[in-house]
């Protein structure tokens, strides 16, 4: 009997194991999850690097000239109004040979002064090609057709890194007949892919310099010290130096090769901090966009409208048929005040974008309405946020 009853005690006890086991496997798989589930969204919020922050001294630079667009179907400036397009003529055919009689008068319809501009892309070399975008500036009608003569281009130095010459592309067209007229889309702007070629590169000295910048694209010093944080613990204590809210000061470790130490820093993922609470409000189209983290505090607001028509109608005061009197017309108008009443509703506090959405929407008011609404409740302090007119 003893035996028999060890071994049902022993039978037992793995079932209950077995049962208890199963009631902790529940819990321990939703905490599982859970971490998982926080973990994931945290590395959701993290974004690269190169998102966040630019090198100091990688950068475009704008490129500007004035040419000549020629072959135009008449559709050119018109020389006595853009005087400027006949001596650009008459100076590019000295330049080739050909002198014009003095007073020589020259009524041109295939030709268009324009500018030309383009952006110089970082470390751009002679030979490269860019895309140039011709715009008129006198009054052609159009410039579909139109090639542009060879024309420099010039950076911020007076210096020119780049010629342009080519046959534009215009997106739209145009047409007109009898003072009937017609257009699709831009005709004046045109572009040119590849239609300008680098002469001369700007000088670059980050593989010179021991240490670089980091710029922050948004100045936070939240944002610079967790950037500090994530360069250290990848490549060393003393690798990354937060100058302020914005600069961050690097120095390159000695066993990365500069461009391999730079594509590692870029793809560095790093969760920023939470931004300022903003909201931006277009005050000529109504619009109102505030990021995740505007608060609301609680507050009570009343809001009405007041509508006054007025009516205008023609009256006309006729004599009788025997009276001397003479036909008078006369206006009469009527005034019509309507005020809708405003009633008190009460705004609780929210401590989120989604709860502050739901309180705005309770008062009903149109986009416009709301314009004033936030700044009263901005001058009130209820609303824990930068208010930004645009």
């Amino acid at each position: 009997m003893a035996q028999l009853s060890n071994m049902n005690v022993s039978t037992i006890q793995p079932l209950r194991l077995q049962k208890i086991v199963k009631r902790l496997m529940l819990p321990c798989m939703l905490l599982i999850s859970a971490t998982l589930c926080v973990t994931t969204a945290t590395v959701a919020q993290a974004e690269r690097l190169k998102d966040l922050a630019s090198i100091q001294g990688v950068r475009t630079n704008q490129l500007i000239g004035y040419g000549l667009v020629v072959g135009l179907d008449g559709t050119g400036d018109q020389t006595v109004q853009t005087p400027f397009t006949v001596q650009s003529i008459i100076s590019m055919m000295q330049q080739m040979g050909v002198n014009l009689p003095p007073g020589t008068s020259l009524q041109l319809k295939n030709v268009a002064a324009v500018i030309v501009t383009s952006s110089l892309p970082a470390f751009a070399q002679p030979g490269q090609n860019l895309d140039v975008t011709v715009s008129s500036m006198g009054n052609a009608k159009s410039l579909r057709g139109g090639t542009l003569l060879m024309t420099p281009l010039k950076g911020a130095d007076g210096q020119v890194y780049a010629m342009a010459q080519g046959s534009l592309v215009v997106g739209g067209v145009g047409a007109s007949a009898n003072g009937a007229q017609t257009q699709v889309n831009h005709l004046s702007v045109g572009r040119i892919t590849a239609g300008a070629t680098v002469e001369r590169a700007v000088p670059s000295n980050i593989s010179q310099n021991n240490t670089f910048n980091l710029e922050l694209k948004d100045s936070d010093f939240s944002t610079a010290s967790l950037v500090v944080d994530a360069v250290n613990r990848q490549f060393g204590q003393n690798t990354a130096l937060a100058q302020n809210g914005r600069v961050i000061q690097i120095n390159p470790p000695a066993n990365y090769s500069r461009v391999a130490f730079l594509a590692a820093l870029e793809s560095l993922n790093v969760a920023p901090a939470a931004s300022y609470a903003k909201v931006i409000v277009n005050a000529r189209t109504g619009s109102v966009v505030m990021n995740q983290t505007v608060t609301l505090e609680s507050c009570a607001v009343s809001h009405g409208n007041l509508t006054v028509t007025i009516n205008t109608d023609p009256v006309i005061s006729q004599p009788g048929a025997l009276a001397s009197g003479q036909t008078v017309a006369t206006a009469r108008s009527e005034i019509d005040i309507k005020k809708d009443p405003g009633q008190v509703v009460k705004l609780d506090s929210g401590a989120n974008l989604s709860d502050v959405v739901k309180a705005l929407n309770a008062i009903g008011a149109t986009p416009q309405d709301l314009l004033a609404i936030l700044q009263a409740m901005k001058a009130a302090g209820s609303l824990r946020a930068e208010l930004e007119v645009i």
